[in-house]
């Protein structure tokens, strides 16, 4: 029986997708409507794709259209993986109160064009001379705790690169989700933020001494600190009885970068703090 059940709608569109992560996720749940729906399968699969117009890079006055495929496996409500949410085990799940162990992927950042490898058409070349950014590795924790019969969220996530970055990375999140009585129509909104170690920051923002020469841009050197803090909201329409036919989600997100990383020449001179999303995501969900 294929189907899908309500859960979180926490994916979000971010700014830079490239060099923020991966790809905002497609809903991995949605209840069926009016009637209960059937006993779900201990292992579900997802199934989708969303279509994101973004900021090239993280910070990038340029846009472009990418389109990023999302593949989710559940087991129980105690193991997931996916690209955008990473790799992850509820090891406390009670009471509303989720902790565990994370690991996520980073894509890179490609210096010709900006761009991740789900560029489709748009890019920048405010990077040449930047040099390549590899794709990173993100190992820590995660702690989450829900509020008000669980609508409420909270969410905490401190995350050290290996590969492409070196730096610490922490990502908070709360946002309120809900749904129309006849469960024809779901909704999420929040606010987030993002605080990162020098390492990190001067990954994607710095300029170094072979940078400088290469580009014309003046040597800087970043903090620690903030950088990024935003908005997102989605909407999700299941689509044939209990989902049976997958969902849409329409998504958008608004991002303005912190002081730590726009103090940048990088920023300054080819920029901007202000950084806009807006996608389409299509998922499909079954049990195995």
């Amino acid at each position: 029986m294929r189907y899908l059940l309500l859960a979180t709608l926490a994916f979000a569109a971010a700014p830079a997708l490239a060099q923020q992560g991966p790809a905002p996720g497609v809903p991995t749940t949605i209840e069926g409507q009016r009637q209960a729906p059937p006993k779900q399968a201990d292992v579900m699969v997802t199934i989708g794709f969303a279509p994101v117009l973004s900021p090239v890079w993280q910070g990038s006055t340029d846009y472009a259209l990418s389109i990023f495929p999302d593949i989710r496996v559940n087991y129980k409500d105690d193991i997931f993986f996916s690209v955008p949410d990473g790799l992850g085990w509820n090891a406390v799940n009670r009471n509303d109160w989720k902790i565990g162990p994370l690991a996520k992927l980073r894509f890179g950042r490609n210096e010709d064009n900006g761009g991740s490898p789900f560029l489709v058409t748009g890019g920048s070349d405010a990077l040449q001379g930047m040099g390549d950014v590899d794709l990173a590795v993100e190992f820590g924790g995660f702690v989450q705790k829900g509020f008000v019969n669980n609508q409420l969220r909270a969410r905490a996530e401190v995350l050290q690169g290996t590969g492409g970055h070196e730096g610490v990375v922490a990502n908070t999140n709360l946002s309120w989700n809900g749904m129309k009585r006849d469960r024809s129509l779901l909704y999420s909104a929040g606010v987030r933020a993002t605080w990162a170690s020098s390492d990190f920051t001067n990954t994607y923002f710095g300029v170094n001494a072979l940078q400088s020469a290469n580009t014309g841009l003046a040597l800087s050197r970043t903090g620690s600190g903030l950088v990024s803090a935003g908005v997102n909201a989605t909407l999700t329409k299941p689509l044939g009885r209990f989902g049976r036919d997958g969902a849409l989600t329409l998504f958008t997100s608004y991002d303005r970068l912190g002081d730590v990383v726009t103090q940048s020449s990088l920023i300054q001179e080819r920029g901007q703090r202000n950084q806009f999303a807006l996608g389409l995501a299509y998922g499909y969900r079954f049990g195995l």
